[in-house]
């Protein structure tokens, strides 16, 4: 297998990747706009909705509810999720449609109790969101004018009905609202959780479109791969399912970039398979970020009147499982590593929620935007967390053409769900249409049957009384995800919860860093100081986090000035872990001297995050290949609120995100505590490149003013490819007394080579806490230029200057590098990348400030 550019006939794909598309004569779009009213009719009103789109985006553009997201004005939206809405609109069939022999309605991401009426007659119900759901139509459909209705059934009553039919309790955490949303198949954030707020969001959320056939309708398309030993070919099986109304010879074709494979089969009356080998000579592969290029071959399937057009990636993924033991205490473990086209890969990234509350504004925009910073920032994971949702395509698409691997959750979280046989049924059907939809997508790595529901059997008094029952719902379903996945799409990893020790195993992934993945939270939840961090040498950590408030200007757009304090009742709203704004604040006056003024008190609280997942990050980067995965919590908001996120509601990157961006870096330094001796101090160099770097290590030993404070040290550095690599320990005393350390940092320079390119990096150790540190009033100077519409900021300074920040204030945009410590010699010059049509420099220049932390106390 080889790493190459795409070559010509793979060219166009590469320009630009369109969403994947279906294109039929035989087939009507039903998108556009419907009008909502209420089902009981006993207020009259009309309005506009958007399909796909949900009743609450609807509501809000018609003025028919307040913005949930200022003040407290979710509390003034329950109400809506509790009522009975019904959607309609007309349409116009064209004759040809009903001389097909087979018509259906074809719907997706109905959420999700509906009955769907044609021309006044009932077609069919719908009651999971994540299924796919079909409705032969034809005898109800006319030529000319026809009318459809939505009837949509409050989720929350429904949920609340059928707690009422089971003779054991389940229940879920974190959920405000909605607390039997564990028992209907929808998002199950859309009840609240501990950073988002409850919208019961209901309606078509999904595509909606009729489907005539006369020979055979497309229903699936996914793909099997079969590489030579040496990589030398690929044989790519295209896996065909359709539909014939009747038996009859149809012609089938499948391209894979320029390798075309076409057949006439007889297919039955009914569902059909087709299989069609084509062999891909040399093939390009996919990698994920940060090892190799994202090839993606276009993949054209005809099915008598039906195309089919979407991108495909070739690509091996393993989860590496295998059983170990510890060399020094002898405890036995086991690893939990991914490896990607014959090579381990450190995976680096985030968890990610759904991007937004209102379904409206889950846009292609919207996903590429906190994609693109997901990349920027040198991830190569995102772990799909199972409170959400399956995303729509282009969240998919987009991640496969950017080389991120998804951890993709089943959605199931924090829950003790049912085990009878109409929800597992349920659960069969969401996943035969989500295993088959989504299989194609190179980025998905894994698929997880849940989220931290192993641990739920201790949370709740039901399942602490009656564990043997609860226990046994829990291993019913994960047998059916686990057959679903072997069934669908056997080549991919079924890992039965996370955390867990791996397949079969259910043990305590919350304290066991022996194996599988761990879900840290001991900082956090309780409250223990971030070098606790260090005392955990996890296989791989799929969540871990640290909060931080909302930036003032984000702030401003859902409390008013007045409210602009942490314990304001509008801004305190806007925290749904409890006890989530004290631990910051208890938190801030452990490391910091306690900023003056609110907006420097919401400053500072990112500027905590960012030190404290950087702290987990880089003590666990160095444990390679014990540790072989950081996925912190979380990317993204759903709304603005103080959170774990990195990227704020609204796309501005917090501290913490420019960190990652420089803690994921392929090649880097750091220091950290000698393992069982806090008395030293070691300096580590970080290789996830595929070549040897070579060059060398300065540790500098500076006083707050800048000036040395003791000899420079350099350390040679040969780092092995894809390693972590010990290059010096060094007993504290080294840098001078307990009382001398207190006015000194360590300053780390990396500087050298990987396969003919240059590499540098920068990074510090406090001795101390920042509060006790003697730290600078610097005189931070800054220059704004535009170089042939590159805006640019060069920023010197007199003095050593600690997490400086420049910011654009109501520009949306990133700069190339951000919250970094600022040395008298060493001049900073960001590039700034703006991400709104329409704005001058001249804008761009009248908007910057900049702060350090030494100006956020007196």
């Amino acid at each position: 297998m080889r790493i190459a550019t795409i070559p010509t006939i793979l060219a166009a794909a590469a320009l630009s990747l369109q969403a994947e598309t279906v294109m039929s004569t035989g087939r009507l779009d039903l998108s556009g706009t419907w009008f909502l009213r209420e089902q009981d009719n006993t207020v009259q009103f009309s309005v506009p909705m958007q399909v796909p789109g949900c009743i609450h985006s609807a509501l809000f553009a018609a003025g028919r509810m307040p913005d949930p997201y200022f003040g407290q004005n979710e509390l003034l939206t329950q109400e809506i999720g509790r009522k009975d809405w019904r959607v309609e609109r007309s349409f116009t069939v064209p004759g040809n449609l009903l001389n097909a022999r087979s018509v259906i309605l074809r719907l997706e991401d109905v959420d999700t109790f509906c009955t769907i009426e044609i021309n006044g007659e009932e077609v069919g119900r719908t009651d999971n969101r994540f299924r796919r759901w079909e409705f032969d139509v034809r005898k109800f459909l006319r030529p000319g004018d026809n009318r459809i209705v939505g009837c949509f059934r409050s989720a929350e009553n429904e949920s609340n009905a059928r707690a009422k039919k089971y003779d054991h309790q389940f229940q879920i955490s974190n959920v405000p609202w909605a607390r039997a949303i564990e028992l209907i198949r929808k998002p199950q954030c859309h009840g609240g959780w501990d950073w988002g707020l409850a919208q019961m969001v209901t309606g078509f959320c999904g595509p909606v479109e009729l489907i005539a056939s006369s020979d055979a309708r497309l229903d699936y398309v996914y793909c099997d791969q079969d590489f030579a030993a040496d990589g030398s070919k690929c044989d790519v099986t295209v896996n065909v399912e359709a539909t014939a109304p009747v038996e009859g010879p149809v012609k089938v074709s499948a391209k894979v970039g320029g390798f075309l494979r076409e057949e006439t089969v007889r297919m039955k009356a009914g569902a059909n398979r087709v299989a069609l080998k084509i062999e891909v000579p040399e093939p390009l592969l996919w990698w994920p970020n940060g090892m190799g290029p994202q090839n993606l071959y276009p993949l054209e399937v005809t099915v008598g009147a039906e195309k089919l057009a979407r991108k495909i990636g070739l690509r091996r993924i393993e989860v590496l499982n295998t059983p170990d033991k510890d060399p020094k205490t002898g405890q036995e473990g086991a690893r939990m590593a991914f490896r990607v086209n014959g090579q381990e890969v450190f995976c680096k990234g985030a968890n990610w929620i759904p991007c937004d509350a209102f379904e409206n504004r889950q846009t292609p925009a919207r996903y590429r935007d906190l994609l693109e910073s997901a990349k920027t920032a040198n991830m190569n994971m995102l772990r799909l967390w199972g409170g959400g949702q399956f995303e729509h395509d282009a969240f998919y698409e987009t991640c496969d053409e950017l080389g991120l691997m998804i951890w993709h959750d089943m959605m199931f979280s924090c829950a003790i769900y049912p085990g009878d046989k109409a929800f597992l049924d349920s659960v069969r059907e969401e996943l035969a249409h989500q295993l088959r939809r989504l299989r194609d997508h190179a980025s998905i790595a894994m698929w997880c049957g849940d989220n931290e529901c192993v641990g739920a059997l201790n949370w709740f008094e039901p399942s602490r009384k009656d564990r043997p029952y609860y226990l046994k719902c829990l291993q019913d379903r994960t047998k059916v995800e686990a057959e679903a996945v072997a069934k669908y799409d056997p080549a991919r990893t079924f890992w039965p919860s996370s955390p867990c020790g791996g397949p079969g195993d259910y043990s305590d992934g919350w304290h066991n860093d022996n194996k599988g993945d761990m879900h840290n939270w001991t900082v956090w939840h309780e409250n223990k100081g971030f070098d606790n961090y260090y005392r955990y040498k996890p296989r791989f950590c799929s969540e871990f986090g640290y909060q931080s408030f909302s930036s003032p200007e984000v702030a401003l757009t859902f409390c008013g000035l007045d409210q602009l304090n942490p314990t304001a009742p509008d801004f305190e709203y806007h925290q749904k872990n409890g006890g989530g704004n004290r631990r910051m604040l208890e938190t801030m006056a452990r490391y910091f001297r306690f900023p003056e003024g609110a907006e420097n008190m919401l400053w500072v609280s990112q500027i905590q995050q960012a030190i404290a997942i950087k702290t987990a990050v880089e003590g666990w980067r160095r444990l390679r290949p014990r540790c072989m995965g950081t996925l912190f919590w979380q990317l993204n908001d759903n709304w603005p609120v103080a959170s774990w996120s990195s990227i704020e509601y609204g796309g501005k990157w917090k501290h913490l995100q420019y960190h990652a961006k420089r803690f994921f870096e392929n090649v880097a330094v750091v220091a950290t505590p000698a393992d069982g001796d806090p008395s030293r101090v070691e300096v580590w160099a970080l290789n996830d490149e595929g070549e040897e770097v070579v060059g060398h290590v300065v540790v500098d030993t500076l006083d707050f003013a800048g000036r040395a404070a003791d000899v420079s040290r350099e350390l040679p550095a040969r780092l092995p490819p894809r390693s972590a690599t010990r290059l010096a320990s060094y007993a504290l005393a080294d840098f001078g007394s307990e009382k001398d350390r207190t006015g000194r940092f360590l300053s780390l320079r990396l500087e050298g080579r990987v396969n003919g390119r240059a590499v540098a990096f920068a990074n510090e150790w406090m001795f101390n806490p920042y509060k006790a540190c003697p730290l600078a009033n610097a005189d931070v100077r800054m220059k704004a230029e535009n170089a042939n519409g590159e805006w640019t900021v060069t920023l010197t300074t007199d003095k050593p200057a600690f997490f400086v920040w420049v910011n654009a204030k109501g520009i949306p945009g990133e700069f190339s590098d951000n919250s970094f410590t600022l040395y008298p010699d060493r001049p900073a010059k960001l590039t700034f990348t703006c991400k709104k049509p329409g704005v001058r420099f001249a804008d761009f220049k009248d908007a910057l400030s900049l702060f350090h932390l030494r100006q956020t106390y007196r």
